[in-house]
């Protein structure tokens, strides 16, 4: 390679490395994978000015790129077929951040960088679920509310071993996921591996059109107190103010307490929550703080005077993250109000995404959030003050048959199926995996009310009807725990 062609080589990759100072086109903060679009102006002019300070020491330190040069050029010179520099280029950028070993720090394309948007849109096509990498896992965070994924009983943790037959271990997070999603109507079947099943699981889906609505509120009249119930989903660009206008609702109609559900929320904006805090956690208390790079911590307050009168618990759940990670943790160190539930997903890094110039963007961890009292939960999770369970058929998995579970069989999918029953009602005699006649007699009851063939065996049939009917029963809320936990501590 000749010296005036390794010097273009190298000027372009210290272009690439600095595209976002001569071509910025806007900064995102990020918390859960969404972006923001406020409270960020001094980030954006603090990360502006250390790019700059980068280029020059870059310049200074060009040698230390040749390495990355040399593999540029024995590549392009001596590969068996013909490579586009671009294809290298992107593939250097794609490598550097793998290397990093962090999901959440990614490289996207033009072309997926277009299909990252919708997500922020008011809607979009696909199962409904928010993923992420895990240990090189495309891994489920939370199904969305109302969504595919939810109605077929995805579950956080869940991994996707394979899309429609194709396996996508060595694809990233987002080629992944355009695999996942598609039209409305269409079909995917997944293979997942779920932590603590033996046997992967296949589970078809129909994708639909994903609404972004993210509010939902209620009241509850328990023990003469009228209770404030507000569902939150994830934490969009209008979460806020719908919440403070359903908040304002509740106030209206006198409520004496109030439960806010991040159950199964996977995050969102940063800004959202802070606003949604900045509701309740009065001036003299920071509701967050910031780390940035440097170690430097940041800690935010409100403008409030004075807490609410009546008394708030957040309910959550394993597929509880990030922002909704944040809403607990501050209302019950600032405030002392009680979170409910079980351990959240553990995600307390912040993202920005940084332009570079032709529609491609850099995600990359920059921040770590901490809570008031400066505690990291990343990888730890808001561990609840009252835990609480759900009933066990909550926690059961579909049953997948190739041949028919029948009497005096002994198997772990034939204790799923007592559990499912059991919590449909029926009485299988025993929950330990032993197909007895109790259970048979159960099964046989089972069939007939749901107009099967009565053979007191689970076939596939049965086994799909039996999951069905598990998943519209915990979708109906029926047996819902820690709810009527958190009713109950805020009525005692």
């Amino acid at each position: 390679m000749n010296i005036r062609k390794r010097y273009l080589v190298l000027f372009l990759f210290v272009a690439i490395a600095l595209g976002a100072v001569g071509t910025y086109a806007g900064l995102y903060f990020f918390a859960g994978g969404t972006s923001s679009n406020e409270n960020i102006a001094s980030s954006d002019r603090n990360l502006l000015a250390e790019l700059a300070d980068q280029q020059e020491t870059i310049e200074e330190n060009m040698g230390e790129m040749s390495k990355v040069v040399d593999a540029f050029s024995i590549i392009k010179e001596n590969y068996v077929k013909e490579v586009e520099d671009n294809q290298l280029i992107e593939g250097a950028i794609q490598g550097m951040l793998q290397s990093l070993e962090d999901p959440y720090s990614v490289y996207m394309d033009q072309e997926t960088m277009d299909q990252f948007n919708e997500q922020i849109e008011s809607s979009f096509e696909g199962i409904g679920a928010e993923v992420s990498m895990t240990e090189g896992n495309v891994t489920i965070v939370a199904p969305i509310k109302d969504s595919p994924a939810e109605k077929a009983g995805l579950k956080p943790n869940d991994q996707i071993l394979s899309v429609d037959g194709e396996s996508v271990e060595g694809l990233d997070l987002y080629e992944a996921v355009n695999k996942i999603r598609g039209e409305k109507g269409s079909q995917v079947m997944l293979e997942i591996r779920r932590p603590g099943v033996d046997d992967s699981l296949e589970i078809e889906l129909t994708r639909d059109a994903i609404p972004l609505e993210t509010v939902y509120a209620d009241t509850r009249e328990e023990d003469g107190k009228l209770i404030g119930i507000i569902e939150l989903t994830s934490f969009s660009e209008d979460t806020a103010s719908d919440f403070e206008k359903e908040l304002a609702n509740l106030e209206e109609k006198g409520i004496d307490g109030l439960v806010i559900d991040v159950r199964g929320n996977p995050g969102g904006l940063l800004p959202s929550v802070q606003d949604i805090l900045k509701n309740f956690v009065p001036k003299d208390t920071p509701y967050l703080q910031i780390e940035d790079p440097s170690g430097k911590k940041e800690r935010y307050f409100s403008d409030l005077e004075s807490p609410k009168e009546y008394p708030v618990v957040t309910l959550v759940n394993e597929g509880s993250a990030s922002a909704s990670e944040i809403l607990a943790a501050s209302l019950n160190e600032s405030l002392d109000y009680d979170i409910i539930g079980e351990t959240s997903f553990g995600k307390g890094t912040v993202q920005q995404t940084v332009s570079m110039g032709d529609g491609s963007t850099i995600k990359i961890t920059r921040f770590r959030w901490l809570t008031p009292e400066g505690n990291s939960i990343h990888e730890v999770g808001v561990e609840p003050t009252i835990e609480q369970k759900m009933p066990d058929y909550y926690y059961t998995n579909p049953v997948q048959v190739e041949e028919p579970l029948t009497y005096n069989q002994s198997d772990d999918k034939i204790e799923n199926v007592q559990i499912m029953l059991e919590g449909l009602g029926y009485e299988p005699g025993r929950t330990d995996g032993y197909f007895n006649e109790t259970t048979q007699a159960a099964v046989e009851a089972f069939q007939q009310d749901q107009e099967l063939n009565v053979t007191g065996e689970v076939d596939e049939k049965t086994a799909e009807v039996l999951q069905t009917s598990i998943i519209e029963k915990i979708r109906s809320s029926e047996d819902d725990q820690q709810l009527e936990k958190a009713l109950d501590t805020l009525t005692q």
